[in-house]
This record gives C-alpha cells, structure tokens and sequence, in this order.
C-alpha cells in the first residue's frame, strides 16, 4: 500500500475500528491480546487491522520479553514523515472519539489493562522514569494464594460466581464451595475450568442472587465479587447471604464504587451503577450485619472504576 497517495491513506483511515486501534495505541503500547479485550473485536480482526495499519507504516511493532507490543509510529507525529497533516486530523477525530459512548468504554477497558499491569507488577518504571527493581514472579495472585495458607478451611460460597475464577481461587483453602450463578453457559464455563484445573471441591449450582439454593446457616464465608451491581435487588441479595451464613460467619463484597459510565448497562448488563460507601454500609447493616467495614480495593488515577471491598459479620445471636 503507497502511503505516500493521500486517498491510500485516507482509506486506511476512513474504518471506525481501525480508528479505534490507532487511538488507544497513541495512549498507550499494547499487544493484540490487550487490543482485543479493550476493543472488543476477534483477535484475528485485531491481527488484521495491524498489519494494515504497519504496511501503512502507522503502527511500529516492537519485541520484548516475548510478547510484541504495537503503539503509534513516531513518524506519524512528525509534520515532514509523507504522511501530510495526517496528525492533526487524527488528534481532531480522537478528541471527538473520547466523547462518544464507545470511546469511554475503550477507555475504562485501556485503564483496566494499566490496573491489571500494575497488580501484576509487569511495569517496573517509576513516575519519573526511573528505573524500578525487577523481581521476577512477584505477583499479586501469589500473595493472595500465599495468604490463603492462613485461612482454615472454611465452607464457601460464590454468589454470582460467573465463569469460576474466584471460585477456583477460594477452592485452594476452603473445605468446600458452593458457586450459584444465573446463567447456565456461564456456570459450564466454570465447571469445565474446574475440571481442567482438576478441582474437585465446588458444587456448581444456578440460582438467583435474591433465591439462594443453599441451606440457612451452611456456610461461613459468603463471597459478592462484582456481583451486587448485576443484582435485581442488592439489598435481597445481601439479606439471602446472611441467611446462608452459619452465626459468626462473614460476607466479603467487592464491587464498583458509584460511577458515570452508563454504557455499562448496556455492553455488560450491569443494573447498577456502583455504590457509594454510605450505600454499601447500609446494606449489609440494614441486613443484620456487624463489624461493617467498607475500604478502597483497588483504584488508578484517570480510571472510571474504583473497587470497594465490604466486610460484615452475622451475629451469633441473629434472629431467624
């Protein structure tokens, strides 16, 4: 492709998705993997449009640690590459871009990307550019199995368990977990992932949030991980987990602090949008619990979400 002809040019531009691509790799470098979560295309359409955009000598592919990254070619900046003011039209189209339902979302999904990187310790540079030390298989997800080796085994359930990950997770410490999720092709997700991992302590079950199939008192830890803001009726969901819970036993909820970003409801199927601390505490207190606790879990300046973690105890005395 001659992208020294301006209409080859403006061709290779004139697709939304490519757009899309070359925004967010003018925000930040990424590999296909990351493109197609934020973009949410196939990841052969993700392949496709970089290599058009790299023939077009737009997008630099650059190898490290045997990953490939893509970002915006510097030269595409520069006023004298032969693109002509190929730049500035596409900064005017970005800006416009960033207003749309569609840009924030690609923007929450890029802030997720950062969020991941950072727990996972993959970015090792300072805020001023400095050099930070490398410590190879430092990891959250470690420290939190880590953690777990101080737990008893305690029985377990995954309200709105989706896919199973937490699940999995909570499977390596407790004597036993029950994982409720609505959906039937989300719950053979999880079962089959626990299958493969060889798991052999999880009941998988579907059931409503608000109609829990579990026993009163059966379990001592009841787990809400980004499931309240999916919940018909939250403070149905948080009573029917105080229910399940033997006396003394304890809830632990994350999910997304009070937010704007109204394309959730559709993209995602959330109902709520977050829940500010005041609301989180008066759930569990208005459901009987004790000891509520409610704190910031995870937050990155210029990322829309924040997640808050909320703790609460059922009384030994609670009233049935």
């Amino acid at each position: 492709m001659d992208m020294s002809d301006p209409a080859a040019l403006y061709r290779l531009l004139g697709d939304e998705a490519r757009l899309r691509l070359m925004r967010v790799l003018s925000i930040e470098r990424l590999n296909v993997t990351e493109l197609t979560g934020i973009l949410g295309i196939a990841q052969s359409g993700v392949s496709r449009h970089l290599g058009l955009l790299k023939d077009g000598g737009l997008v630099r592919e650059e190898r490290e640690a045997g990953y490939t990254y893509y970002r915006v070619d510097p030269s595409v900046r520069d006023p004298s590459n032969g693109h002509g003011p190929v730049w500035p039209l596409l900064e005017s189209q970005f800006e416009r871009m960033a207003r749309t339902d569609s840009g924030r979302a690609d923007d929450a999904r890029l802030e997720e990307i950062r969020r991941l990187r950072k727990e996972n310790f993959d970015a090792h540079r300072g805020a001023d550019g400095t050099e930070r030390q490398l410590v190879p298989g430092r990891s959250w997800a470690a420290w939190a199995r880590a953690l777990a080796h101080l737990l008893p085994p305690l029985r377990v359930a995954d309200l709105g368990c989706g896919e199973g990950y937490l699940t999995i997770e909570a499977s390596r410490f407790a004597s036993h977990v029950i994982a409720i999720d609505r959906a039937a092709d989300v719950l053979k997700r999880g079962r089959d992932l626990a299958a493969r991992r060889k798991v052999s302590n999880v009941t998988w079950k579907r059931g409503e949030l608000e109609n829990l199939p579990i026993p009163d008192g059966s379990v001592d830890l009841a787990l809400l991980s980004q499931a309240l803001h999916h919940a018909a009726d939250p403070a149905l969901a948080v009573s029917e987990a105080i229910r399940v819970l033997a006396p003394g036993g304890r809830v632990l909820v994350l999910d997304l602090r009070e937010h704007q970003q109204a394309w959730v409801r559709q993209r995602l199927g959330d109902r709520w949008l977050g829940f500010s601390r005041e609301q989180l505490t008066g759930l569990l207190e208005d459901a009987g619990f004790t000891d509520v606790l409610v704190s910031v879990g995870a937050h990155r300046s210029g990322d829309p979400f924040t997640v808050l973690i909320a703790s609460g105890t059922k009384p030994l005395e609670y009233p049935k």
